[in-house]
């Protein structure tokens, strides 16, 4: 099942359950605008190039549009709309003054270098800086781009319409990024399972995890559900899974991936198949890596009694069904790895005020916004005696229709 399939199923269900017609479904499940656009640079070695960028706002009814720029091979029109609504109700179960958009360049990162990067990036909003903007459309990093590549956004953009910082969210601090960023998403995650936790009468002490991908997401996610008292028993990347049943240090085990690039070699712990990650007897399974890794065949294999998503779709319908025979709860992605988006509201929220605001506010605020965020969703999955991604999704499917009529649309 594609992504854009698995988004439509998951709105629909949520649908029926707050009785809208096929009319207001309509409506909500198409895209405000879609710009594909030429990006044309000269090569390093003096060659032309072509390539082609993607930019998606799926609603506009609650705000400006809100959501990632990826640089990858894959990216392709169907992915960059799944994703751009899956932003639309990610905002709006989180309570944000945001719309979804999505975007991204067809291209291997890996293989342009800096300049040339910095080239197909200028080149890119050349070609949409009318249609973006602090108030219309704000991009944030995603896989392939980082901090490095909004400040060129930045820079790009403001050539047109004078300096505008909040034009992007995960800049680099001395062009009006917020602290808290690089670990946003992983603390969101932790404040999310805490809130789901209390309602099962545990805490997060009381468990052991596997980390499905130790990128950015899994380190934080580990190390600080590590500093909460939980035991990680497991982590993963594509090539490697470490083990201990005793629980491992995993701001251990990131110090050594940073200094070796990879998880191999870590002494603290045993070395197994990557791919046995999902079967790992624990009491939380965390997927923090790909999209789609949760499936019909592989859902049967999970021996957790939740699963915290912290990547984008880890989980698709068929996986989700089989998840719920088995009594296995699901914290849907839309809200538990919602952290990131928030603290890119604030970073926005700050460039808007021209104020910045401490560490200790932007943590606080996170807090505040996850355990205030849950709520909503519990008593959704009590109404309508659905799982709790039901329930986010009637959540944000409510709100978003809500401001839609609202506004006479």
């Amino acid at each position: 099942m594609n992504p854009m399939e698995a988004v439509n199923r998951q709105f629909h269900e949520a649908a029926t359950l707050l009785g809208l017609d096929e009319k207001a479904r309509r409506r909500l499940l198409t895209p405000t605008r879609e710009i594909k656009a030429e990006c044309a640079i000269v090569r390093d070695d003096g060659s032309e190039e072509t390539f082609i960028g993607y930019r998606v706002q799926h609603d506009s009814s609650r705000g400006p549009g809100k959501g990632g720029l990826r640089y990858h091979p894959e990216v392709e029109t169907n992915e960059v709309n799944a994703l751009a609504a899956l932003m639309t109700w990610k905002t709006a179960v989180a309570g944000l003054p945001y719309g979804g958009a999505k975007g991204g360049i067809t291209c291997d990162p890996s293989k342009l270098s800096a300049r040339e990067k910095q080239a197909l990036t200028r080149a890119f909003v050349e070609r949409i800086h009318d249609v973006i903007g602090p108030y219309t459309d704000v991009p944030a990093p995603d896989m392939g781009t980082n901090a490095e590549t909004m400040g060129w956004i930045v820079d790009e953009y403001s050539k047109h319409h004078g300096w505008s910082p909040a034009v992007v969210t995960g800049k680099p601090l001395d062009l009006g990024g917020s602290v808290g960023r690089e670990s946003a998403t992983g603390l969101g995650l932790l404040y999310a399972a805490e809130r789901l936790f209390e309602d099962h009468g545990a805490r997060i002490g009381d468990f052991t995890y596997a980390v499905q991908g130790f990128g950015n997401v899994g380190m934080w996610a580990a190390t600080l559900i590590h500093q909460a008292g939980g035991r990680i028993v497991a982590v993963s990347n594509s090539r490697d899974m470490l083990w201990n049943a005793d629980g491992l240090d995993p701001a251990a085990a990131a110090e050594h991936v940073r200094a070796t690039g990879g998880l191999s070699g870590y002494a603290g712990a045993e070395r197994r198949d990557p791919a046995s990650i999902l079967a790992t007897p624990c009491d939380v399974l965390v997927p923090a890596a790909l999209g789609g890794v949760i499936t019909k065949e592989t859902a049967g294999d999970i021996r957790a009694r939740f699963v915290l998503e912290g990547a984008n779709h880890p989980v698709d319908p068929d996986g989700d069904a089989i998840l719920e025979e088995k009594g296995i709860v699901a914290l849907p992605d839309i809200y538990a790895n919602s952290g990131g988006v928030t603290v890119s509201y604030f970073e926005w929220v700050q460039n808007i005020q021209q104020y910045s605001w401490d560490e200790d506010r932007v943590t606080a605020e996170l807090r505040k916004r996850m355990r205030t965020a849950y709520g909503p969703i519990a008593a959704a999955a009590k109404k309508h005696v659905c799982s709790l991604r039901t329930a986010a999704f009637a959540v944000a499917v409510e709100h978003v229709y809500a401001a839609t009529r609202a506004r006479g649309l």
